[in-house]
């Protein structure tokens, strides 16, 4: 194995201390997730927090007041959830952070070796429910669990705490949606017609003896459906479905008891997603237009919308407690997280702060819109102080289909507290914009995004913005694929480059990735690399390993499941052969890390190389 160049992480980032202080603290304040509650029992929750130095679950009684940590991994617990009873606590157990395992759960009261979730059937293989997790749904008498591996997917029910039994299984991507609250109905997405990114939808009947298909829903090639949910009233048949019928993420209500659709006519202009209040008259819309996310209440009797006076800010996770109190997390590029609670009678508050210090401010961000050859490119800016033009962070936002919004990042903070302008693009394949704009890159992926991100690039170098001798390109996931692909393809705009967890060799992450990510490729790139070679090969950051000029940082997990460390090494050895200026931060854990301190080393290296790279350009 060739050895790569080690990272190095700079123990201080600045020289006056209260800068140093302050950059990490932002990463060490402690955080926490919007509380989720049992249905029956609303006074018990679960949550995640940081509150330890690793991302962990912790439970929640509210009538007295005692907070629990449940978990305690070396690299944290990523999903958890809670029975309707409130009794159990029930969290994802992988390995490492590899993604791969099973659900298990615990009382919720006490500290308890954790069990396997659902039992085997009889003469079951020990790891038959082992996998990655393809959707979850708890009632109190019939369990619903989806497990993906490199075979496809299965979907297991399990009642009154029995065997599970297979219900479904394809080789395509597939998951469990929404179970109804008389647990007789099941809503799965599945991708059987061979796109996982426009799905379709089964429902299926619970039946004493099993199950059977009740009804089916597909809106053809390029137009997805996603179950939302039932609403929690006993009988009720009505499923709330996210549709692109019109060009843009909207809802619809589908009733399988009768077959009929009610498209709502929600009269806002941006992507919609949203919830049944818990008398299931009237929706709670998360209303996500340019980079921001408001809350609305949408009366089903009367189609009268409200908007939800919230605190200022980026709304993210939200729900309605019985009494009809909102409660939802929010934040903004400025100021850090909090967790709130909206009343009836208007009334907003914070619900709940994790013990310690607040993490400090930081600046706005400012949006610009810039047009590109596929249209208006939208992209937020986060500047420094001092004169113009100054060094410039292109942070390219994973997914693809994701986008950077006006929330709370302390990675971006340390790089203006670094002198950095910090320039997100939200490039064609970003979703909020609009289905066309989000599924623009099929066929083409990566140099599709990086056309809109040279397009933002240029503005930014005329509007005298940024120094372009100074500017930097960085991202994780995909955001990472797109760093190694410009740094090879657009070679004389950039001084450095920071990718973490990247693909960087198409053909051998296919292979290694997880199957859930392969149908995602075929579906994105319209086959597979043994149908599509060419176009693979022209999509991967390997086939331009020879035109990067600029210094590169690889941060890579040893047991990443998306963007393997196999294609890591193989575009590693390629810049070894060729004695390229990069280094190389490996760590044990997988898309990322749920640890405290290792987020913060990432930061402090990335910055430190980006600082170097540029006091040695030209």
């Amino acid at each position: 194995m060739t050895a790569h160049p080690p990272a190095r992480v700079p123990q201080t980032l600045f020289d006056d201390p209260a800068a140093e202080r302050r950059w990490r603290a932002r990463f060490l304040a402690p955080r926490m997730s919007l509380p989720e509650w049992a249905l029956e029992a609303p006074q018990r929750c679960v949550y995640q927090s940081n509150v330890s130095g690793t991302w962990e679950i912790y439970a929640w009684d509210r009538e007295s007041g005692v907070h629990r940590q449940v978990t305690d991994r070396p690299n944290g617990t990523h999903s958890a959830t809670i029975s309707p009873d409130g009794a159990r606590l029930w969290w994802f157990a992988d390995t490492d952070g590899d993604e791969f395992g099973r659900w298990v759960s615990e009382p919720f009261d006490a500290d308890g070796a954790a069990q396997p979730a659902v039992t085997l059937p009889e003469g079951a293989e020990p790891d038959a429910l082992d996998g990655y997790s393809a959707g979850l749904a708890i009632g109190s008498r019939v369990v619903a669990l989806g497990t993906a591996t490199d075979d496809g997917t299965r979907i297991w029910l399990s009642r009154a705490g029995g065997p599970a039994e297979l219900v479904y299984e394809h080789a395509e991507d597939a998951g469990v949606g929404a179970l109804s609250h008389d647990e007789t109905l099941l809503a799965i997405s599945h991708s059987e017609h061979g796109d996982s990114r426009h799905p379709a939808l089964r429902a299926l009947r619970i039946t004493p003896s099993g199950t059977e298909v009740l009804a089916e829903l597909a809106d053809g090639p390029g137009r997805g459906l996603v179950p939302l949910e039932f609403p929690e009233r006993e009988g009720d048949s009505r499923l709330l479905v996210g549709h692109e019928r019109r060009g843009r993420d909207e809802l619809l209500i589908w009733d399988l008891a009768t077959g009929e659709q009610h498209q709502l006519d929600i009269d806002l202009p941006g992507d919609l997603a949203g919830g049944f209040y818990p008398d299931g008259r009237a929706l709670l819309v998360a209303h996500t237009h340019a980079a921001r996310t408001t809350l609305h209440r949408y009366d089903l009797d009367t189609g009268s919308l409200t908007a939800l006076p919230t605190a200022p800010g980026c709304v993210g996770a939200a729900s309605v407690r019985p009494d009809g109190t909102v409660e939802y997390g929010c934040s903004s590029a400025a100021h850090p997280p909090s967790v709130r609670a909206l009343s009836v009678a208007g009334v907003d508050a914070e619900l709940l702060r994790p013990p310690g210090e607040r993490a400090p401010d930081s600046v706005p961000v400012e949006d610009v819109w810039v047009d590109g050859p596929g249209g208006r490119i939208h992209a937020l800016i986060a500047s420094p102080s001092g004169e113009k033009p100054h060094p410039a962070v292109f942070v390219l936002h994973g997914g693809p289909h994701a986008a950077d919004e006006d929330r709370f990042s302390a990675v971006r903070a340390a790089w203006v507290d670094a002198g950095f302008v910090v320039v997100e693009v939200n490039y064609r394949g970003s979703t909020g914009y609009g289905s066309a704009w989000r599924d623009a890159i099929e066929g083409k992926p990566g140099h599709t995004e990086l056309a809109d991100v040279a397009a933002v690039h240029a503005w930014c170098v005329a509007s005298g913005l940024v120094d372009p001798a100074r500017c930097v390109v960085n991202g994780w996931s995909w955001g990472g694929y797109l760093t190694l692909l410009a740094l090879g393809t657009q070679p004389e705009v950039w001084a450095a480059g920071v990718a973490g967890v990247p693909v960087a060799d198409y053909l051998t992450a296919y292979a290694d990735e997880m199957e859930q990510l392969r149908a995602f490729d075929r579906a994105l790139f319209g086959g597979s690399p043994d149908e599509l070679p060419e176009l693979y090969r022209l999509a991967s950051p390997l086939s331009y390993v020879d035109n990067v000029r600029a210094p590169l940082l690889v941060l890579a997990g040893e047991n990443d499941p998306r963007c393997p460390i196999r294609q890591v090494d193989n575009y590693l050895d390629a810049l070894a052969s060729r004695g390229a200026d990069y280094q190389v931060l490996r760590f044990d854990a997988g898309h990322g890390s749920l640890v405290v301190a290792e987020a913060i080393r990432h930061t402090a290296a990335e910055i430190g190389f980006a600082q170097r790279a540029l006091r040695k350009a030209p």
